[in-house]
């Protein structure tokens, strides 16, 4: 099992896009990826809403997502957030360990 948290960071004049490339060249990214029971942290770029940001953050646990939340990097990542006034949606899923069903297998390309 593990936790998956979709964020989706919105803002006006490509602000979100320049948050996520500032979190990339300052090294957050990778401190977070680093961090003890991180599994993914991409960031993906919408067709549908050009001025939003799909962050998707995987954990091992929610252990982990607490050491995570308090850790230093969330000042880091708060300011940010202010720095480019972005707004936010937050999903959570956990993962479900049996995979793709075999039914499913036959329409994912490989």
């Amino acid at each position: 099992m593990s936790i998956i948290v979709n964020l989706r960071y919105t803002g006006k004049n490509g602000s979100a896009r320049a948050f996520a490339d500032e979190m990339t060249s300052s090294g957050t990214v990778d401190a977070i990826r680093k961090e003890d029971g991180n599994l993914r942290y991409e960031y993906y770029l919408s067709f549908d809403a050009p001025e939003t940001v799909l962050l998707i953050d995987e954990w091992t646990d929610q252990a982990a997502i607490d050491r995570h939340h308090a850790s230093p990097m969330m000042q880091k990542i708060a300011e940010l957030r202010d720095k480019y006034d972005l707004h936010m949606t937050v999903e959570r899923y956990v993962s479900d360990e049996d995979g793709v069903p075999d039914k499913d297998e036959k329409f994912i390309r490989k």
